[in-house]
């Protein structure tokens, strides 16, 4: 089976910090920009069950690469 990735381009400019120096700021960087790429996502209440999913896989994907176990 062969994947495909496709990138989600929204029609506005996404918020770019000008530097991330710690790993809370990278969280909080790559929340606000996955509720702008996908609004969609994010319920009336603000809850967003899809966007902590995907926080949650990238956190682990860090974690992980930082600490050289994959």
């Amino acid at each position: 089976m062969k994947w495909r990735v496709q990138m989600n381009i929204p029609d506005q400019p996404i918020a770019m910090s000008e530097q991330i120096n710690t790993y809370t700021e990278l969280r909080q960087q790559i929340h606000g920009d996955l509720r702008i790429q996908h609004p969609e996502w994010v319920g009336s209440s603000g809850e967003s069950p899809m966007c902590d999913f995907y926080e949650a896989r990238l956190m682990e994907l860090l974690h992980f690469d930082a600490k050289g176990l994959n």
